[in-house]
This record gives structure tokens, C-alpha cells and sequence, in this order.
């Protein structure tokens, strides 16, 4: 071995060795001075306090500082003047470890290199009045002599520093603020500069409570903080800063940067947030619950890009919040369903207003180019708004347009169904939000559906190439140039219905539209499903939806109620036309009210009023008619003869005037029930005949073989009849025609139970056509001999003819009084 390694290695040894007894000899001091060694680091440490410092113990732990001393502290305290007022103890460590300059402490100071503190909690804490704890430490307010000599005496520089087990707490309980932190490990670095300071530190905590308003909750509520920090200050400015790194929360990673600005008290803050990589669940977690609660009612399935930048003070008031996010081609479940394919750019902001402060109700959630398909329905929102998260109100435009078919999964098939057209939606909107669902609502657009087929399934109706224009304007509704088309009929309509927002979500019974409905020709049997009992119920509620849609449309529809104004040139019922029809209808409460019909048929006019009630398979009615100089023969016809048998519209000519009162039951196929009828009719007939009326030429084969009673004509021919079931009964009346002149009463049955009494003179007629005197041809009307007939059922079925033997003994037997 070379002579100068063998030298320079005795001179290491020689260092090391005597480096190994000066630590041994610094060591030996400490042990055996360890009150003085307590007091120089209690006297240091006490510095600047207005409060009582107290160390239970110390003792060396030989290599731990090495080349330094490293001296552990035991039961260290630290509490303020006040503090048997709130027992709040600044500091309370179970073990602290001091590495202090092994030649700064023989010359009698301190010099620490590194602190380490386990077991200990630090409590920062400020009463209701805002008197801290911290108050333990003296005011900076020194003079400049002072200052100096310190510097010069001894370093408060601390170069290294570890906290491990550590509970952190920063309770100020008049700015309504909790700051509490179980701190797993904390490992940092200083380095001093002329500018200031410089730390890396790397961090493991967990956030027991992070609340700039206790009132209202906790961000990163339970989370475990792990990641590394680069701190810097600068003395001018007074400026902490926190360069932008990437921390662990919970199972995330953000990038977190920020500032602190100890230039004002209280410190100012600007915290800054980013990942872009997180799920909707894990961002909203790290809020205050009372902003978690309402994030939690939506859902996103895929990670989306999220900042947040929070700007406060450790004094009192909200911290300003700003949030942003980015989604693009996700799935958003919200209380009202899915939306799929779904982007938009958000914000959440809690300083809608500047100047009207920082809180809940002064927050907006702000949606920018929201598209999405809910239910396969594609729709665009430009900007969507949500302000006022204590009473939310949600605002925006609302545009789609799709293929109306797509409507039956979101409506249900219970009411409407549709199978061809398209829609086309524009609509402002802005509404309360109760329970995230839409009550209230201003609605200001237009939905415009055309060249639909659309079914309503609850009165089995069916409409074909259908048109409708919905305009919402404030709280109205009105429902413009809607074509509807079944079958043969084609209907034009215009409606209102007043204060529709309103009553649709609060009592839809309380419902009116209002329509004017025009025709050119109207196939009343199309439209029989109005007869009908609404088939079905209000469905069930879907599961997960608060409020069903469909269930809404049905109860407007079974209970709402509708003010119908007709104008229709031509309306067709089975053999029935009407021409120039107009009629008021009411349907409201399972009911129609008819007011106001007026038709014109077989050259006369038909004018009615009445209602419906309907009840079910059958649905009662209640009907007064007035009927002017319509033709008989086609007014029979048009009514299957009222259901007579034997006597239809072919015996019958004439101009016929009449009035009734009925009641009875009409079927949904609108038939009248059999034996239902019940009222009273009054009629005249003007410029009648009877044709080949089988009763009465029967007659005549035998009575009147020279006259003509196949064409009975009449001159003036009135009557009433009482109608009750199958029953109708014929109140005396007179017949006076060119061929024969009668007496009419009874009972005419529509089943079992005709009795009808004729009374027929066989003088004829023609002869008392000369008499000009009414009163003496009404004398001369039934002398001679009269015969007494009686018609009645026939075993067959038919109306059988016989003598009326009882009328007949009667006639004698006055006539035997009279001689």
C-alpha cells in the first residue's frame, strides 16, 4: 500500500475518531446536564409566548441527530392565558424530537436542524367573540436592536421537520369554521433563501373535516390526502404559494395548486382543482353535503373532466366556488329518467350575482350545449340554468326534433300512441324545481307535430295524418291549425286552455279547453268513442320516477274538461245527414252537455239541447228536440223509423213540425237501449199522407172498397205521444184526411201490448168538403155509422185487426139514453 494512502487513512480515522468522542463527550453532557439542557430549549422556545410551555422530560437519543444532538421531548404543552376560560390546549405532544448543532449548544444556544412530533395534537382554537389560543404568541412587534440581537444569538430556522400521528385541528367558532386533520405522516424539507422560503413536503392525511361554514358541511368529508407538496414564500408579498402537483383524495388523483396570502388578517386563500379522469359520484363526494345532496340526484356512468377553484378567508363567509366539467358521450341518470349520449359543459358557481354573497341562495348550475337522447328522444339545450339551489329555478331553451313515434316510451301507450309523423320543439323555459322535478313551469315556444297517426286508446278512437301547433305563451296554452282526420271526417280545430301551467301540475280537473271546431263533413259514427267509459285507469307509477308523465296526461284527460264549438257543413250518422251544423258542447265529469244544436235536414231544421251521462256499457240521456217542416219520409229514414215496425217512412209524406222531451239510455255502438225511452212528443204534420199503411187497407177491403186508402192525405194532422219504455201512448186524436176521418187512442207497443182504439166513420169525406163552416163540419164528422175497431198484437207478431165490441156496446147503449 502507498505511503500517502496509508496516511491519509490514519488522518480519517484520527477525524472519525475524534469526531465519535466530541458526539460521545456531547451526548455525556446533555445526560449529565439535562435541566440545563431543558432550560436553554424551554427559555428558547418560550420566546415570543404569552402563555405556559411546558416539557415533562427530555433525553438525548444519541446516533438519531448524528453528527448533531438529538434530544427527545416528552409531554410537551403549550396553553394560552386563557385557557382555563375554554380548556382548549394549543399543544399537547407525547413525544417531540429536537436535532439540534452539537456546537451551537456547547457555546450555550440552540440550533435546530429537525423537528419531529408524534403523538400530539395541535388545537388552534377561537371563540365566539374571536379571541385564539394563538395568542400565546407575541405580537412581531419588536424594535429593530432586538431583532438583530436574536438573529445573531440563535437560528429559528428549522431545516427539517416530520409529524406523524398528529390530529390537527383549527376550530374558529365565530367564522363558523372547522379544519380537522388526522395526520398519518408529514415529511418536509426547508430551504432558506434571501427571497423567503422554500418546502417540499410529502403529505399523508386523513380530512376529518374541512368546513368553511359548519352549518352547512364538510368538503372532502373522511378522505385520505397522500401526495407530495412544493411550498415557497415570499417576505415582500407575504405570499405562500403552492405550486400545482398531483395529490391522492380518497381513490383519485387531482392536481392541486394554490395560494396564501398572510398579508392581511384574516389569510386569504385561492385553492385550484383538477383531474380529468373522475367519476360524477367521487367529484361530488369531496363537496359540502349540502351541495352533495344535490349533486347526488344525478349520475354519470362514464369519468368526466372536472376543476374547481375555491377564493376565501379563514375569517368568516363562504369561500367563492367555481366549478367547471366537461361531458362528452355519456349517460346522465337524473330523477326524471336516462339521457344517453348525452355532452354538455358545466359550471357551478355559488356567486350567481355579485355583491348578493356567497350561499346557496345565490348559486347557479349553468349547463352550456347540453344534447342528449332521453328515451330516444334527440334534443339541444343552448344554455341551461338552475339557480337558487335553497329553492331552485330552472330556465333555458329547449329545442328537438324527432319522429313522434319515439313519443310512446316516454308517455306510455295508456293514453296516446303514435305510429307515424314528426315533431318539431322549441321551447323557453323556467320553473320551480321541487324534488328535481319541474312544477310551475313558464313555458314561452311552439310544438309543431305534422302528418301524424295517432291513436287515443282509452275511447278507441284513431286519427290519420294529423297536424298540431302548440304555442305555450306565460300560462296559456293554445293549440293552433290542428288537423284531425278518422276515416271519412276531417276536422280543423283551434283551442285555448286558460292558465294551463299552472293547473296541469297543481289540479288538473280544474282544467278547460276551450275549441272551435270546423268540418266540411263529419262522420258522427267515427267520433262514437266519446260514448265510451274510458277503458283502463291511471297506470302505476314507473319505478324510479316520481311523477310519471303518462299519469299526468291520463287525469287531464279523465278529469279536465272541454268547451267544444262546432261549425260543420255536412254531418253524416248512419242514414242521417245534416247540412250547415253548429252545436256547444261541454264534456266535463264523465259527462256531455249539448247546448245550442242546430242542423239543417230533409229541407226542415233540427235544433235539440240536452246531456249525457255516461255510465258505463250504457249511458243515459236527457234530450229536448224541436223539430221544423222536415220532410217525414226522410226524417223516418235518417232514424230507422224510431224503431216501428209497422210503420216505417215509406207510409209516410209530409212536412213535419214536432217537440220532445226524453230520456232514456243510449249504447256506446250509439243505439238507443231497447224499452229506455221515457218523455213526451207533441207533433204536426202538414201536407201529410199515409202510403200503403197495411192496418188501414186492410180495413178498406172490406169497408171502403171504393176508396182510395193506399194514399191518405191529410191537411193538418197533430198529436201527442207519452212514451215510456216500449210503451208509447197515443193521446186522443183526431184524423181528418181525404179519404176517411178517425179517432185515434191507445197504446202502441214496440214488443207485446198494442191497443189501439179507432173510431171510423164510414161517411166520406169528400162530402163535407163544401162546408165552409168549421163548426158545423165538425158536427157532421162522425154521423152515420162508425166502426169501432180495435188493433192489436197477432199471435204472429204482427198488428192484428178486429172489432172493438166494447167500444161499440157503449155507443149503443148512450144512444139508447139519448132516444
Amino acid at each position: 500500500m502507498p505511503k500517502w494512502v496509508k496516511t491519509t487513512l490514519k488522518v480519517l480515522s484520527s477525524i472519525i475518531a475524534l469526531v465519535i468522542v466530541a458526539f460521545i463527550g456531547v451526548t455525556l453532557y446533555v445526560v449529565y446536564n439535562k435541566q440545563k439542557v431543558l432550560n436553554l430549549i424551554t427559555t428558547e422556545l418560550n420566546k415570543n409566548l404569552n402563555g405556559t410551555l411546558t416539557i415533562g422530560g427530555l433525553d438525548p437519543t444519541f446516533f438519531k441527530g448524528f453528527p448533531g444532538v438529538s434530544v427527545a421531548l416528552k409531554n410537551v404543552t403549550l396553553k394560552d392565558k386563557l385557557w382555563a376560560n375554554h380548556h382548549h390546549t394549543l399543544l399537547d405532544a407525547k413525544d417531540i424530537y429536537v436535532s439540534v448543532d452539537a456546537g451551537a449548544l456547547l457555546k450555550g444556544t440552540v440550533s435546530i436542524n429537525k423537528v419531529e412530533v408524534s403523538n400530539a395534537k395541535i388545537d388552534l382554537f377561537t371563540d365566539s367573540t374571536g379571541y385564539s389560543n394563538t395568542a400565546v404568541f407575541k405580537s412581531n412587534h419588536q424594535d429593530s436592536t432586538t431583532k438583530t440581537k436574536e438573529k445573531s444569538s440563535s437560528s429559528t430556522q428549522i431545516k427539517r421537520f416530520e409529524l406523524s400521528n398528529v390530529n390537527f385541528v383549527v376550530d374558529d367558532r365565530k367564522a363558523f369554521k372547522l379544519f380537522q386533520f388526522e395526520v398519518q405522516d408529514i415529511d418536509g424539507k426547508m430551504d432558506y433563501l434571501s427571497t423567503g422560503w422554500k418546502a417540499h413536503l410529502q403529505l399523508k392525511t386523513l380530512v376529518k373535516s374541512f368546513s368553511f361554514n359548519t352549518q352547512k358541511g364538510s368538503f372532502l368529508k373522511d378522505k385520505l390526502l397522500n401526495g407530495p407538496f412544493d411550498i415557497s414564500y415570499d417576505n415582500k408579498n407575504k405570499l405562500i404559494t403552492v405550486a400545482p402537483n398531483q395529490l391522492g383524495i380518497g381513490d383519485d388523483t387531482f392536481t392541486i395548486g394554490g395560494q396564501f396570502s398572510l398579508a392581511k388578517d384574516p389569510v386569504t386563500f385561492t385553492l385550484n382543482i383538477a383531474d380529468d379522469h373522475i367519476l360524477w359520484k367521487s367529484a361530488s363526494n369531496l363537496l359540502a353535503a349540502n351541495i352533495t345532496k344535490s349533486l347526488r340526484m344525478f349520475d354519470l356512468d362514464a369519468p368526466i373532466a372536472v376543476t374547481a377553484d375555491l377564493k376565501g378567508s379563514f375569517g368568516a363567509g363562504d369561500p367563492l366556488l367555481y366549478v367547471t366539467c366537461k361531458v362528452k358521450d355519456n349517460t346522465l341518470t337524473t330523477p326524471a329518467g336516462r339521457i344517453d349520449n348525452c355532452s354538455f359543459s358545466g359550471v357551478f358557481s355559488n356567486n350567481y350575482i355579485n355583491g348578493k354573497g356567497l350561499t346557496d341562495e345565490n348559486s347557479v348550475i349553468k349547463l352550456y350545449h347540453f344534447t342528449g337522447n332521453y328515451k330516444q328522444l334527440p334534443f339541444t339545450v343552448d344554455t341551461a340554468f338552475i339557480n337558487n339551489l335553497s329553492t331552485p329555478v330552472a330556465s333555458g331553451i329547449f329545442k328537438s326534433h324527432f319522429d313522434v313515434e319515439k313519443l310512446n316510451s316516454v308517455i306510455g301507450e295508456q293514453s296516446l300512441k303514435f305510429t307515424k309523423g314528426t315533431a318539431d320543439i322549441k321551447m323557453a323555459y323556467k320553473a320551480d324545481l321541487v324534488n328535481y322535478e319541474l312544477n310551475k313551469p313558464l313555458l314561452d315556444g311552439v310544438i309543431n307535430i305534422k302528418n301524424a297517426d295517432v291513436s287515443y286508446l282509452p275511447r278507441n278512437l284513431h286519427f290519420k295524418n294529423t297536424g298540431v301547433a302548440l304555442r305555450f305563451y306565460k300560462n296559456d296554452l293554445y293549440m293552433n291549425n290542428i288537423r284531425l282526420q278518422t276515416g271519412n271526417s276531417v276536422v280543423n280545430m283551434e283551442g285555448k286552455v286558460s292558465n294551463f301551467l299552472n293547473l296541469y301540475y297543481t289540479a288538473p280537473q280544474k282544467i278547460l279547453i276551450v275549441w272551435q271546431i270546423t268540418s266540411p263533413q263529419l262522420h258522427i259514427a267515427e267520433f262514437l268513442g266519446f260514448l265510451n267509459a274510458r277503458q283502463g285507469g291511471v297506470s302505476s307509477k314507473s319505478k324510479g320516477s316520481k311523477t310519471n308523465l303518462n299519469n299526468q296526461l291520463n287525469t287531464v284527460f279523465d278529469k279536465g274538461s272541454a268547451e267544444l264549438h262546432l261549425r260543420v257543413a255536412k254531418v253524416y250518422y248512419k242514414k242521417f245527414l245534416a247540412t250547415d251544423a253548429t252545436a256547444d258542447l261541454l264534456l266535463a265529469d264523465n259527462s256531455i252537455k249539448v247546448q245550442n244544436v242546430s242542423v239543417k235536414n230533409a229541407g226542415g231544421s233540427v235544433k235539440l239541447a240536452g246531456n249525457i251521462v255516461q255510465t258505463g256499457a250504457a249511458n243515459t240521456f236527457l234530450l229536448n228536440t224541436q223539430i221544423d217542416n222536415v220532410n217525414i219520409s226522410n226524417f223516418f229514414y235518417a232514424f230507422n223509423d224510431f224503431g216501428l215496425k209497422s210503420f216505417t217512412n215509406k207510409n209516410l209524406k209530409g212536412l213535419l213540425s214536432a217537440q220532445a222531451h226524453l230520456t232514456g239510455s243510449i249504447n256506446n255502438a250509439g243505439n238507443v237501449v231497447p224499452r229506455s225511452l221515457n218523455g213526451v212528443t207533441t207533433f204536426e204534420l202538414k201536407k201529410g199522407a199515409l202510403v200503403n199503411f197495411t192496418p188501414i187497407t186492410s180495413i178498406g177491403k172490406f169497408a171502403f172498397p171504393f176508396r182510395d186508402l193506399k194514399n191518405i192525405t191529410f191537411s193538418n194532422l197533430k198529436g201527442k205521444f207519452d212514451i215510456n219504455g216500449d210503451k208509447i201512448t197515443i193521446n186522443p186524436m183526431q184524423i181528418n184526411s181525404s179519404v176517411l176521418n178517425m179517432d185515434v187512442a191507445g197504446v202502441y207497443s214496440l214488443s207485446r201490448g198494442t191497443n189501439i182504439a179507432l173510431d171510423i166513420p164510414l161517411r166520406n169525406p169528400k162530402k163535407d168538403t163544401a162546408i165552409v163552416d168549421q163548426t158545423e163540419r165538425n158536427k157532421k164528422r162522425m154521423r152515420g155509422i162508425v166502426l169501432h175497431i180495435l188493433a192489436t198484437d197477432g199471435d204472429d207478431g204482427k198488428i192484428k185487426i178486429k172489432w172493438n165490441k166494447n167500444r161499440a156496446k157503449k155507443e149503443e147503449t148512450s144512444a139508447e139514453i139519448t132516444n
